[in-house]
This record gives structure tokens, sequence and C-alpha cells, in this order.
């Protein structure tokens, strides 16, 4: 259900696509892999070292840089945005612009299951747990347990599922 050719979308040829993968136009795809059956929503940025699950749903304007996993069944809402660094910086200490080998990515985890709502960023170095809900418009700064719901800014647990 993708085409390399499409002048709407970017896939790089080290993408590694599961069987039944759907993908609307106008994406950035390299270096990533992506499981069985998931979907992939307009105007989605994914980078490379990054993975995502089976049967999963990654919604329009999404960005998940390099170093995150999703598990399966997972899904991420309109423009969610992954961080990868927590101390991000244009320039090394003498003002040349950084390169890979000037600072360190930081992954995240997405664990089976789990629902994050739309608009939500998640700062790097996280887990968000089986299951767990993640309200629109949240913060997440920290760890958020299995069968949660967590909201807010920077986000708070607010029921147990």
């Amino acid at each position: 259900m993708h085409s390399d050719s499409s002048a709407t979308r970017r896939i790089a040829p080290d993408v590694k696509l599961g069987k039944g993968v759907k993908i609307i136009d106008f994406v950035n795809l390299y270096g990533c892999e992506i499981g069985d059956n998931t979907k992939i929503g307009t105007f989605v940025e994914i980078q490379k070292k990054s993975k995502i699950g089976k049967n999963c749903k990654i919604s329009s304007h999404s960005f998940i840089c390099e170093g995150v996993t999703i598990e399966d069944n997972v899904f991420v809402g309109h423009s969610v945005t992954f961080t990868n660094d927590l101390y991000p910086r244009a320039t090394t200490l003498d003002g040349k612009l950084q390169t890979d080998e000037d600072w360190g990515c930081i992954p995240t985890l997405v664990k089976a299951g789990a629902s994050i709502g739309s608009g939500v960023t998640l700062l790097c170095g996280i887990t968000i747990g089986e299951n767990a809900i993640i309200g629109a418009g949240s913060v997440i700064t920290k760890d958020v347990p299995p069968d949660t719901v967590a909201a807010g800014n920077p986000a708070k647990i607010l029921k147990t599922i």
C-alpha cells in the first residue's frame, strides 16, 4: 500500500515494512522499522533507529524521532511529538554545528496497547506502560505505569484503569 516513486512521500530504501502496512501521502520515513498492519497517517516523520510494532495507528502530523520504540497495538494521536535529547544544542562549545558525534540519543519506550492523545509531547528516557492512556495535550516528563490514565503539564497519574 505504499509507493517509493510517489512524489508525495519519502520512504528511504533502508525502511523495513511489515505486511499490510498502510502509508498515507506526505510522510518521511528513513532507517526505521514498521510492523505488520500498521497505519501511518499523513505528514508523519519516523526517523532512523525507531521501531513501530504491529497493528499500530500513527495519526497525522506526528514526529517519532530516533531512539523511539513503540510496541504492538499502540495508538498515537495527531501531532504527537517525541524527543531524544534532554539538553539539545545547535552548536558545540566552539560554535560549530553539532554532528551525530556531539550528542547521545536517549531512548523512549511505549509498551503494548498504550494510547497517546493528540498534541502530547513526550520527553526522552521514559517508558509508557502497557495499556496506559495519555490525555490530549499532556507533557510526559516521567514514566507512566501500566493500566493508568495520565494527563496534564506536567502529566500526573489520574487513575488506574
